[in-house]
């Protein structure tokens, strides 16, 4: 049996876990009064994959994994195609969906996060090793671990939810979802409407599961039910924290507060467009979002200028005060730690709303603003995930990257610049070590818009897997045969 999570980590994990959510976020119960999203029957136990507990919603998951191993390769790949084929069809559906219940981010990004769903790897990214010598053949390949119990975040209910089982099932596993309370009720409706399909094609039910509602106790009992072989988290440190002490193996996709740096040699115009489409995007939800900026002082005023133009607004120091005071309480103590508390009512909130605070009336869809600062400003040092970046001018390449490193607070998540100069990639490439490294681009090139590759919304920084894919959720296997087949 797994030993149950302490006090000390239960405390821990509450912030992350039950969202810290202010009185506009609606919990699950009270959203599904108000929009309909489900009836009282669909919180029933095993209606179309969604559980009340645990143990239950794991234990037919590990049913269903039984009966998935059956069906071979040829069986995952028809529920990848099935998930993959409904984010498509129901895109603008559930992007209001989602946006409807969260209250964050931007509806088109929402939509278009569903869209990318269709480039994911799937089962032909599990490729065998294979080695033939005088003694016999070798035969390396991944096998699934069985169920494993996923935590998705708010910030991307259904899109991580669909990464994940796409990633999970085609590596040969069922899976157990305990969302985010803020966004529990589509991430439930989602998952009837994958099984729906998947055992109508299949026959199998419950390949993916749900917890609903989502809840402390569930999340805890997940992290201990002995149906669970692995886990996968997407969240912030508390809930990252409280799964590595849980005794089972973690997949852990934790904080990042992502820094970029601007050279003397950059392409000015494109790098300010870049960090406009990057750090604005869904009002800068993504953990990879661009989230303050270092620029050199030989082309500061430059890069100012281009900003401007190309979109972004800027704030006075007294306007940025302004914003500083609602979006964090600094006071000594606040919310129970010395760290600045991020007031998660702005979290994914408009340009424009912020820009409100501030007292200033911005042009009509202005996605992103910003503001002159110091390096040690509460906007650099925190993860704010807001349409709101802070500028840093600084004298040297050195001191960029020694500052960047500073405000990354070594998550080894995502780091961006833009230069010409190689040297400045390499230097700053060192430095951080982070775990996506765009150069000359938007955050978003480092899951493959604008730039080669392919996307996963859960993104291993904490336990070192990277972007996750189907092989992150494989066990190794090698299969030996002994002989002499020595032919020559």
């Amino acid at each position: 049996m797994q030993k149950q999570l302490s006090d000390d980590l239960i405390r821990g994990i509450v912030a992350d876990v039950l969202g810290n959510l202010n009185s506009d976020t609606a919990t699950p119960s009270s959203t599904a009064a108000s929009c309909g999203c489900r009836t009282t029957a669909s919180a029933s136990r095993g209606n179309l994959g969604v559980f009340s507990d645990a143990d239950s919603a794991a234990a037919a998951a590990r049913e269903a994994f039984e009966s998935l191993r059956k069906h071979g390769m040829e069986g995952r790949k028809k529920v990848v195609d099935i998930v993959k084929r409904i984010c498509t069809a129901k895109d603008e559906e559930w992007g209001k969906l989602e946006f409807a219940e969260t209250k964050i981010g931007r509806l088109e990004h929402k939509i278009a996060k569903l869209q990318g769903i269709q480039n994911l790897p799937g089962v032909e990214w599990l490729q065998p090793y294979g080695m033939t010598g005088d003694h016999g053949i070798t035969m390396e390949e991944q096998t699934p671990f069985g169920v494993v119990g996923a935590i998705t975040p708010v910030t991307h209910s259904i899109p991580t939810l669909a990464c994940n089982i796409i990633n999970i099932v085609a590596a040969g596993n069922t899976v157990v979802f305990n969302a985010h309370p803020g966004g529990a009720n589509c991430a439930a409706d989602a998952v009837r409407v994958f099984n729906t399909e998947i055992e109508r094609e299949l026959g199998i039910p419950n390949i993916v599961t749900i917890i609903d509602p989502p809840t402390l106790d569930s999340f805890n009992e997940l992290c201990a039910s002995e149906d669970v072989n692995l886990l996968v988290i997407t969240g912030g440190p508390g809930v990252v924290k409280a799964a590595m002490a849980s005794g089972k193996r973690a997949i852990c996709a934790g904080p990042g507060n992502p820094p970029v740096v601007v050279d003397e040699t950059a392409r000015l115009d494109k790098a300010a467009r870049d960090i406009i489409f990057g750090a604005a995007f869904d009002n800068n939800l993504l953990c990879i979002g661009e989230k303050q900026i270092f620029v050199l002082d030989k082309v500061y005023d430059s890069f100012l200028d281009e900003f401007r133009r190309a979109g972004a607004v800027q704030l006075t120091s007294s306007e940025l005060a302004a914003v500083t005071a609602e979006a964090f309480d600094t006071s000594a103590g606040a919310g129970g730690c010395s760290a600045p508390v991020l007031n998660r009512d702005l979290v994914g909130a408009d340009a424009s709303r912020l820009a409100g605070i501030a007292g200033k009336s911005v042009p009509a869809g202005t996605e992103l603003l910003f503001a002159e600062t110091d390096a040690d400003h509460v906007f650099v040092e925190e993860e704010q995930m807001m349409p709101l970046v802070p500028v840093v001018r600084v004298g040297c390449i050195e001191e960029a990257v020694r500052l960047a490193k500073e405000s990354e607070h070594g998550y080894k998540h995502s780091s961006m610049i833009h230069t010409l100069n190689v040297e400045h990639m390499t230097l700053m490439a060192k430095a951080l070590d982070s775990t996506l490294f765009v150069k000359n681009g938007s955050c978003l090139a480092g899951l493959g818009s604008g730039g080669e590759g392919y996307a996963s919304f859960s993104i291993a920084t904490t336990t070192g897997e990277g972007i996750t894919t189907p092989t992150t959720f494989t066990r190794k296997r090698r299969c030996v045969m002994v002989d002499n087949l020595n032919l020559f």
